[in-house]
């Protein structure tokens, strides 16, 4: 197989490849770091590459084919791990100059599980600065761009890894996602991702258990592969409180073959952009000629939701950042020490009022799920950004375009991004699919029979197949 045709194929077609000695780990490898080093001199998505460690990994993987061994579910697949999840060894530099040199000692839990699942890590993807915007540039690493319009964002915080999986570069990914960075990037590269349920996946190393808004978890370009992933990822782990009480069986509850779902076609007192807002309605419409019954909603519960996430938000960053700020003055993005400066002025009763704003959401959107087996919204109220819009947690870009996204942080609630199409311009939008706690099984069901009734594994960026987008 030559490079592209190896780079074209998911994980799960790789994993079965390899168990069945039809391909080599060892070329495998080699053909995705082969892709990487020559796409990220344009797309800017590498944070640290794990080239040698991978070519080691690889050989071993060989071995174990070789031997007849027991293989993991990922055996032999490369990844890519976003730069604020801990690998022992390697740096943790969060997109940030002030971490430049600090060295992780343990590997994150996801990463533990990934290794023992058989995956090749090749390397670490890009973020903003310690995460805090939709868009992916930094002090450290510069600007990464979107490989379907260099001149716009794969979106953030994930958006290495978002543009990475988009150009072909590793057919899975794990991100974070802390009030959209798992969905925004997927939205605006044409991938799928998911962030699941509280406490699905451990996130062990969140400074605050109990409060945790923010997530580890699966992206990949197709819905099979992003299953596979979480199911390795899923499960309890003695340091993350939310996991403890999460159902062992990501297909506990049965899905249904058709289901009643809410349109939420604007969020909020946001307007979705109509470009936007006609391509994710031609989703749902075919949703609803596969039998699906679908109602358009308008619940008040999403109204002014933004004050509440950016309390909460920022006064983490303050109390976390705040002396890293203060030692690193300019040294820092911008547009984090204003989300720093914000966060601080506010008191504990403002806090405590948002945390209350919190729960009153959480049992608002519970009581959707009373008439609802599902929610679709767009996934982002408007196409990818340019690269130098702003994008922070705290502005009013970020309130507006990741509007549909933030609340289910809050909530705890599953929710996906699937692809929803391009604008006239070549852009990708997004999809977002809402489900209740622990219906994984559920949204991916219905995120499979999107990507089978729209092809969209079979379309690219140019700039990795010439053709470009293939009409299904």
């Amino acid at each position: 197989m030559t490079i592209n045709e190896i780079c074209f194929l998911s994980a799960t077609e790789l994993a079965n490849l390899i168990r069945n000695r039809k391909i080599s780990p060892v070329d495998v490898t080699e053909a995705v770091l082969a892709h990487a080093e020559k796409l990220n001199l344009t797309l800017n998505f590498v944070a640290c590459s794990m080239a040698s460690l991978a070519r080691d990994a690889a050989r071993s993987a060989e071995a174990a084919v070789m031997s007849g061994a027991e293989l993991g579910p990922l055996h032999g697949v490369p990844i890519t791990v976003k730069d604020n999840v801990s690998i022992a060894g390697i740096p943790l530099g969060n997109g940030s100059f002030v971490m430049k040199d600090f060295v992780a000692n343990t590997d994150a839990v996801v990463v533990q599980r990934v290794k023992a699942a058989g995956a090749v890590i090749i390397g670490k993807t890009t973020l903003p600065e310690f995460a805090h915007r939709v868009l992916t540039d930094s002090p450290t690493y510069g600007i990464t761009r979107n490989p379907w319009n260099l001149a716009h964002t794969p979106g953030g915080s994930s958006g290495g890894a978002s543009a990475a999986l988009a150009a072909g570069v590793a057919p899975l990914a794990i991100g974070t996602d802390g009030g959209g960075s798992i969905r925004a990037p997927a939205s605006n590269t044409g991938v799928t991702g998911i962030k699941a349920t509280l406490g699905r996946i451990p996130f062990e190393t969140f400074p605050d258990g109990f409060g945790n808004y923010a997530f580890v978890g699966p992206m990949a370009r197709t819905t099979a592969d992003v299953a596979l992933l979480l199911s390795v990822l899923a499960g309890p782990h003695s340091d993350d409180p939310y996991t403890l009480g999460v159902p062992l069986d990501l297909s506990a509850s049965a899905p249904k073959s058709k289901y009643r779902i809410g349109w939420v076609e604007h969020f909020g007192r946001y307007r979705t952009d109509p470009e936007v807002a006609q391509l994710t309605g031609e989703m749902v419409a075919s949703l609803q000629r596969e039998g699906h019954h679908i109602e358009p909603i308008s619940p008040p519960c999403f109204n002014d939701i933004f004050e509440t996430y950016v309390v909460i938000a920022t006064t983490a960053h303050a109390t976390r950042l705040s002396l890293l700020a203060e030692k690193w003055g300019d040294k820092m993005t911008t547009s984090m020490r204003k989300s720093i400066e914000r966060g601080a002025r506010y008191s504990a009763v403002d806090l405590q009022r948002a945390q209350d704003s919190r729960t009153v959401l959480f049992r608002s959107v519970q009581r959707l799920f009373d008439r609802y087996d599902l929610l679709l919204t767009p996934t982002m109220t408007a196409p990818p950004a340019k690269i130098d819009a702003d994008g922070s947690v705290e502005s009013e870009m970020y309130a507006e375009q990741a509007a549909p996204l933030y609340p289910f942080n809050l909530t705890g609630h599953p929710a996906a991004s699937v692809p929803a199409g391009f604008t006239q311009s070549g852009l990708p939008v997004g999809l977002q699919i809402i489900g209740p706690w622990f219906a994984e099984n559920r949204i991916l069901k219905v995120a499979a029979e999107l990507e089978s009734i729209h092809c969209w594994n079979e379309r690219w960026p140019k700039m990795v197949r010439p053709s470009g987008p293939s009409d299904c």
